[in-house]
């Protein structure tokens, strides 16, 4: 059922904002992701102060974690060994107001009006409610939040109340420790949500206060991370506070006053966090840190002014969409902005899913984006895999490779997924980080990079490929005992994604010029390259997943909705033996190395997956929509940009409570630019093939490409090219080579033709998203 399509009256569409006009009941927990906050380092989850029915409040703060020993029930050698798990922060965001005796409460209380929006031009989020009281007073309440970009630990909060009569206010403001309050532990039912700790995480160090402030620090029993907080509270008419108490658990400040109709109440919370593993008090960090909430809010407001003026994609004539679509930027903003060195949560900093891990995620699927939009950050995550380097060689020899194996999923550098075949198998992360890295190199020709941190990743990954695979009597070389991207084919022979990947990672390293590379090396290197085993099926001509997938058993597709997503309700045994996928493998290899396969072949690969891909994966629908695009299939490349693009906002696979699949946003980002506008690159020059939606009127943007700026704009007949910022820059549109400077260049686009599918024997429909889809 979707959330935000379905209530317009609720949810009114609105460009720049995401607005709710009436509280209800249910769907807390998804609104609280919904209208989140972030920086890339700290977030807050957008739950009401005067609702009783929130489900997972709180915030976080990026790479902040606790550590467990991993239990096995059957051990063997080189099992993940420490997991590891975002933990959530003392939370700031509460508040009790009690008016004339009475509890303000959403549940119970009289409401006249509401509204609350996070503003994606500014970053501020507002809740404004009316309220009849029981004392005849009308009231009205208005709270504003906003994190902090300069200071990126920094929290600002405001709450004004104000009235039409004379009143008797009595107002609190609350720092929780939730993490260690007892909450249900879901993670037992869906492997996709956060797990719980039992007993005491956060131990406290410092906990004092007074006057309105507070000073708070805590230990992490086992990481022994540490985290200071300080909280300063300001009024007006500089109204002191009541009582200032502080707990372990939930330190307060109250405020007992008479509030007159002509001058509202307001009062102000600045908070700060630091964190680290140093001895120092890391309260006093956090207090340095403390700025005035205006100042806070202001940062937001500059932050978000300089971001949409070279982020923001516009779509023509589709205003529905192109509220969704900034919506999914805005997100991608809030996940990457302040992360600085450290890598970006699968779920951001918007909740607690998929315990805070990075994934392969961030450098297929967020990469792209903080490339084309702000190098510096894409760079900075880099920098955060290359700093993994050593963990990462110790993890290879345990899995007996050269070089360095990076973890499935890790905070700390340590492997943490502790089921192997759908974790560690997936050895394709490695050719991630190399491919983020040599388009990284590409787009924003920093040699600097390339000479010292990138050469080191792409020369460690490619010594792990070579020593994986092995040449065989065949004179080719395979990769055995691998997954792929599609998780519900696991540990196979010659992953089809996974080897033109590795390819991809060998001609990247014996491409550089680096004193380390031997002649020997790089020749063995070419020559694995050259000679590296593509399944082909010859009786369907279409490339096999992996050497054995075109003889498993075809999967029973009239299995029931309520039965995805599969792997919650079926044994992975019984997955694994059956032709069926969670997400595009083949068709995914097919895009990102898109200079490999010709165009038939790309057509009768997606004929041949997609309708055999579920859908279960988040990261699927994007990349099908891409190359639905490339093929010339109109009506499927929309059709799967729409499903990508309402994930979250709809909840269409009924996890958004746990955050936002900042993957996803992602996907959006390059179904907009790869898929409709058909950007290519790492090729001589920047290459497009647009494909826009006959619905759209137009869809325009700029990439940060080369040193330069580059704005793009499509209609229905032409492709226009200007360089707002920089030198001229060669451009490739479908074969015509441009030189584009200042002047805007505008190149005529013929029509282009969609195919017929091919029907293979299943028999099901090609060129459309399978019925099952929706189910998830």
């Amino acid at each position: 059922m979707a959330l935000i399509t379905s209530d317009r009256a609720r949810f009114p569409n609105d460009p720049w904002q995401l607005v709710e006009t009436v509280h209800l009941p249910g769907n807390a927990g998804t609104l609280e992701t919904l209208f989140s906050l972030g920086n890339g380092h700290l977030g807050i989850r957008g739950a009401h102060w005067a609702a009783a029915d929130a489900e997972l409040p709180g915030s976080f703060i990026n790479g902040f974690h606790e550590t467990w020993d991993i239990k096995h029930a059957e051990n063997a050698y080189g099992f993940a060994r420490t997991g590891q798990r975002i933990l959530y922060v003392p939370d700031a965001n509460n508040f009790t107001v009690i008016i004339d005796g009475e509890p303000l409460s959403l549940e119970e209380s009289t409401v006249l009006d509401y509204r609350r929006s996070v503003d994606f031009a500014t970053g501020l989020y507002e809740c404004r409610i009316t309220w009849q009281c029981r004392s005849g007073a009308t009231v009205t309440t208005t709270e504003r939040r906003a994190v902090g970009y300069e200071s990126r630990g920094a929290l600002g909060i405001s709450l004004e109340v104000a009235a039409d009569r004379d009143i008797s206010a009595d107002v609190t403001s609350s720092v929780i420790n939730r993490q260690d309050q007892p909450v249900e532990d879901h993670s037992a039912h869906d492997p996709r949500r956060a797990g719980r700790h039992a007993g005491r995480v956060l131990l406290p160090l410092r906990l004092d206060g007074g006057d309105g402030s507070l000073r708070l620090s805590w230990e992490a029993a086992e990481s022994k991370q540490r985290l200071g907080m300080a909280v300063d509270h300001w009024t007006s008419a500089g109204v002191q506070p009541f009582d200032t108490l502080v707990d372990q658990d939930d330190s307060s400040v109250r405020y007992v006053l008479a509030v007159s109709a002509d001058e509202p109440f307001v009062l102000e919370k600045s908070v700060s966090y630091a964190v680290g593993q140093a001895a120092e008090d890391l309260a006093d960090n956090a207090e340095a840190g403390l700025k005035p909430v205006s100042e806070i809010f202001a940062q937001s407001e500059a932050h978000y002014r300089a971001y949409w003026t070279t982020s923001d994609i516009v779509v023509a004539g589709q205003s529905e969409l192109q509220q969704a679509v900034r919506w999914n930027l805005f997100q991608l903003a809030q996940a990457t902005a302040c992360a600085d060195v450290a890598g970006i949560p699968a779920k951001g900093v918007s909740g607690s899913g998929y315990d805070g891990h990075y994934f392969w995620d961030q450098e297929v699927y967020l990469l792209p984006y903080l490339t084309y939009t702000n190098p510096g950050n894409a760079r900075q995550v880099l920098e955060f895999r290359h700093d993994l380097l050593p963990e990462a060689k110790i993890r290879a020899k345990e899995l007996s490779v050269d070089g360095a194996l990076f973890p499935w999923r890790t905070i700390n550098g340590l492997e943490a997924s502790a089921y192997y075949a759908a974790g560690t198998a997936q050895f394709h992360i490695a050719a991630a980080i190399a491919f983020a890295t040599n388009r990284y190199i590409w787009a924003s020709g920093d040699r600097a990079f390339e000479e010292t941190l990138g050469a080191e990743l792409l020369i460690e990954t490619a010594r792990m490929w070579v020593s994986l695979g092995f040449f065989g009597k065949d004179g080719l070389f395979h990769i055995h005992g691998v997954t792929g991207p599609d998780e519900y084919t696991a540990v196979v022979n010659d992953n089809l994604y996974t080897n033109v990947m590795a390819r991809f990672n060998l001609r990247a390293a014996a491409a550089l010029d680096h004193p380390e590379i031997g002649d020997a090396e790089r020749e063995l290197w070419e020559q694995a390259a050259n000679r590296m085993q593509l399944p082909y099926d010859e009786d369907l001509q279409v490339h096999s997943q992996d050497n054995d997938f075109m003889t498993l058993e075809p999967w029973d597709w009239t299995t029931p909705r309520s039965k995805y997503p599969l792997l919650l309700h079926f044994h992975p045994l019984v997955i694994y033996r059956h032709q069926v996928l969670k997400q595009a493998d083949t068709v995914l290899a097919m895009f990102l190395q898109w200079q490999d396969f010709t165009a038939e072949e790309k057509r009768r690969a997606f004929d041949f997956y997609d309708p055999i891909t579920t859908g279960d994966s988040t990261l699927s629908a994007c990349v099908q929509g891409i190359m639905a695009a490339e093929v010339g299939y109109g009506k499927a490349a929309l059709d799967h940009f729409t499903h990508a693009l309402f994930i979250d906002l709809d909840d269409t696979h009924g996890n958004t409570i746990d955050g936002v699949h900042i993957a996803s946003t992602g996907g959006v980002w390059s179904s907009l630019v790869s898929g409709f506008a058909g950007l290519r690159d790492q090729g001589a020059v920047p290459y497009f093939d647009p494909r826009l939606p006959a619905e759209w009127d137009g869809l325009e943007f700029c990439l940060k490409i080369q040193g330069r700026l580059l704005h793009v704009g499509l209609d229905q007949g032409s492709i226009t090219l200007t360089v707002r910022d920089g030198a001229p820059l060669d451009v490739d549109v479908r074969g015509e080579l441009l030189t584009v400077g200042t002047e805007p260049v505008r190149v005529p686009l013929a029509p282009v033709a969609a195919p017929e599918p091919t029907i293979f024997p299943s028999g099901l429909p090609t060129a459309s998203i399978p019925v099952v889809r929706a189910a998830v």
